[in-house]
């Protein structure tokens, strides 16, 4: 694991999405770091809580987070794929308004709302980060398998909301980051089903532990950037 030490010490790291598989560990990782005053974990579930589709919820738990300390450290764990009641479309007449929209509400609208509240509550000297898991498969200029319309095009639609926040940020705060990740294939909920023979699968701890490598790696200039948890750039 990283010892972020490209990060000031002290501070407050929050990570929002914290009971899914990534976030968890996420949230272990960087308590056991010693590297922030303060880690702070947040869901549905937690004290305060979070709600990506509520935006009044956002507001309150990014507040109450700023109010610790220096924020040095914002990681977005959320993320939508399937659940009991929709799964990724196979082709365009599984495409369904409702679904569709839950699909972007989750993954591009939720995440976009946390950006607007996170980014001035940063740390205003020194390096200090926003990050949220986006996934290859948002990258157009790496399709070439097609399908999984509502997932492909609400990370997409994630990727340009950071780009464009990261660019607004960047005039306030220039030592400051927002930046895009890909976890890789990660053994949870969310991605088991559709695992392949051949991807590689990672546990969420190794995955974790890439991801804050990733994170300690960047510089100012790469902001705005989308990478995948080896810290390569993934096109657009």
């Amino acid at each position: 694991m990283s010892d972020l030490s490209s990060l000031p010490r002290g501070g407050v790291a929050v990570v929002f999405g914290a009971s899914g598989g990534v976030g968890s560990a996420l949230v272990e990782q960087l308590r056991a770091s010693e590297c922030f005053a303060q880690v702070v974990g947040l869901s549905r579930r937690s004290a305060p809580r979070f709600d990506l589709t509520d935006e009044a919820s956002i507001a309150n738990a990014v507040a109450q987070v700023a109010a610790l300390g220096d924020l040095r450290l914002v990681i977005d764990a959320t993320g939508f794929l399937h659940d009991e009641a929709q799964s990724p479309e196979k082709s365009l007449r599984d495409l369904d308004a409702g679904k569709l929209a839950r699909a972007f509400a989750l993954n591009a609208i939720g995440p976009a709302l946390l950006m607007k509240h996170a980014l001035p509550a940063l740390a205003p000297n020194g390096k200090a980060v926003f990050a949220t898991l986006s996934a290859r498969v948002g990258s157009i200029g790496d399709n070439h398998l097609g399908g999984w319309y509502g997932y492909r095009a609400s990370k997409a639609a994630l990727n340009q909301l950071v780009r464009t926040a990261a660019i607004e940020l960047k005039r306030r705060r220039p030592a400051a980051l927002c930046v895009a990740l890909h976890p890789g294939t990660v053994r949870t909920e969310l991605s088991s089903p559709f695992s392949k023979d051949g991807l590689e699968v990672q546990t969420p701890q190794t995955s974790a532990a890439r991801l804050l490598g990733v994170i300690d790696g960047l510089n100012a200039d790469q902001s705005g950037e989308f990478f995948d948890h080896l810290g390569v750039a993934i096109p657009w």
